[in-house]
């Protein structure tokens, strides 16, 4: 008998997760939702109820800014489920103002960043052991803005910005995540995972929500049928689920067509993706292995 895959996937609560949620539900997955709000969880689960009667939901409480949480949610998961087919990193935060976390990093970083490395690295293994598997990152637009690169420095600057800053700063965490894709891709070449990123396009969902007017922006756009965030779930649920995208390795594409990208230059070489990569490995290491000698 077929089973239902399983699809775990963060931000699904807001947004282009939420509508992401529901297409695959009604694709017929079996979901694992982590949310930090039990509330706008269990509306998410009503309305997955409706749209697709007796799907199987999961629901895994944590906060992504803070990586100890993301690395006890990520073993809590890896226990629970014999099999995972799809992970999709999908949780992210544009703040105008720098927030450090209690952790002592940088709160976009922590969040659109470092929290889908170590959630992935977590479920890493029990991915590789159920291909064919995908993993799902959601990159942005925003990271052509990015400008130049200091690995070391940029995953640990915590440094005040303006608003107007904060573009360039959201920007750089959305080239991390595609270097990050490229990179794991080149690992797991050949082992059955598909390993992808996506450009989900301007979305009105959740707009700037530090921004004074927002809401009403939010509705003036919705009204003008700008950043229809349904393009932007449409091209996230197509790299989890379209027979298309089953052997893709390390690719970046485009909302509504779907067409391949180039990872911005400032993150394209695959030296200083590596250099990302072990960076972060070692910045994360008590985290992932807190009981290491």
């Amino acid at each position: 008998m077929e089973t239902q895959p399983v699809v775990v996937i963060t931000g699904a609560t807001n947004g282009l997760g939420r509508l992401a949620a529901l297409d695959l539900a009604r694709g017929g997955a079996q979901l694992a939702l982590i949310a930090r709000s039990p509330q706008k969880a269990d509306a998410l689960r009503r309305e997955i109820e409706q749209a697709a009667p007796g799907t199987p939901v999961d629901v895994f409480r944590a906060d992504l800014s803070l990586l100890a949480d993301v690395a006890r949610v990520g073993r809590q998961i890896d226990a629970h489920y014999p099999r995972i087919d799809v992970l999709i990193n999908n949780a992210g935060v544009h703040a105008f103002s720098q927030r450090v976390t209690a952790e002592g990093f940088a709160e976009m970083t922590a969040v659109n960043y470092l929290a889908p490395w170590l959630l992935t690295d977590i479920l890493r293994d029990k991915i590789t052991a159920s291909t064919p598997a995908r993993i799902v990152t959601v990159a942005s637009q925003a990271s052509g803005h990015s400008g130049e690169l200091n690995v070391r420095q940029d995953l640990v600057d915590t440094a005040g910005y303006t608003r107007r800053e904060s573009s360039k700063v959201y920007g750089r965490t959305k080239l991390m995540d595609i270097m990050f894709t490229q990179e794991l891709g080149r690992q797991l070449d050949g082992t059955g995972v598909a390993v992808t990123c996506c450009d989900p396009g301007f979305n009105v969902t959740g707009l700037g929500r530090d921004l004074p007017l927002a809401g009403a922006l939010e509705k003036i756009l919705t009204v003008l049928h700008v950043g229809d965030p349904r393009h932007g779930a449409e091209i996230i649920v197509r790299l989890a689920t379209d027979p298309a995208f089953a052997d893709s390795t390390g690719g970046y594409f485009a909302v509504k067509t779907a067409e391949p990208l180039e990872c911005p230059k400032a993150g394209r070489d695959k030296t200083i993706q590596r250099a990302l990569w072990d960076a972060t490995a070692g910045l994360l290491r008590d985290i992932r292995h807190p009981n290491a000698v």
